[in-house]
């Protein structure tokens, strides 16, 4: 029989008790998250988490049936809002219609990345650090989401060159590039490689980058004037 959730726990809501159900996941997870980082989840063990987090073992398996349980319920809020934003990102492509309405429905997402940035930085850095390794055991709802991001993201380049907006580039050639190049920026962020300045101006920076290398040239601009099979028009 599964271990429940946290939430699933049948604690009635308020009092003393709830209270303490929740400062005791709050410090499995805050212990965990540390040590992940630190680590890697393959160099963390049930029993380092419980260590740190000064509680016995016993108190972890009561809320979580394993460390890939663990790992679910630290994802959840990030998962559950990004994908939300990039299937409202594909919609809001289902209907535009020039660079400007693109523009937004491109810079709704960014902004719900940069939000789960300053609301969950320690989430979105291990998701970024453990994504694209194997999907066994404690990362396997990180490559997961990996994997629906890099769907949604083809499937909204797609929408978006449904009404010629874009380079006529194969779109799983250019949105998993571009969910690359944002990994990337985002992972120099959180881990201070590089200082980037302010995060909460990260959703313009990055849908102009975007658009400026993705979207159609206007006809007459210099690029304009080349042909789509990428040779060169008459000057």
């Amino acid at each position: 029989m599964a271990t429940r959730k946290p939430s699933e726990h049948p604690v009635p809501p308020g009092g003393v008790r709830e209270a303490r159900r929740r400062e005791r996941v709050k410090v499995l997870c805050d212990a965990a998250l540390e040590l992940f980082l630190a680590r890697g989840l393959d160099g963390v063990t049930i029993d380092d988490i419980t260590q740190a987090a000064g509680v016995a073992k016993g108190t972890f398996y009561r809320y979580f049936e394993d460390k890939a349980a663990l790992v679910d319920f630290l994802l959840e809020p990030v998962r559950r809002e990004l994908l939300q934003g990039l299937v409202a990102c594909g919609e809001a492509l289902e209907t535009a219609r020039d660079v400007e309405a693109m523009f937004e429905a491109y810079r709704a997402v960014a902004a719900i990345i940069a939000g789960a940035i300053v609301q969950h930085p320690g989430v979105v850095r291990l998701y970024l650090q453990e994504c694209r390794g194997p999907a066994v055991g404690a990362r396997v709802k990180l490559v997961e989401v990996a994997r629906l991001i890099s769907h949604h993201a083809v499937d909204i380049t797609r929408k978006a060159h449904t009404h010629g907006l874009l380079r006529p580039i194969r779109p799983a050639v250019s949105g998993l590039a571009v969910v690359g190049a944002v990994e990337r920026l985002l992972l120099a962020v959180l881990s201070e490689e590089e200082d980037v300045g302010n995060p909460l101006e990260l959703p313009d920076a990055l849908t102009t980058l975007v658009l400026d290398g993705l979207r159609l040239p206007r006809q007459g601009s210099p690029s304009g004037r080349r042909k789509l099979d990428g040779k060169p028009g008459r000057p």
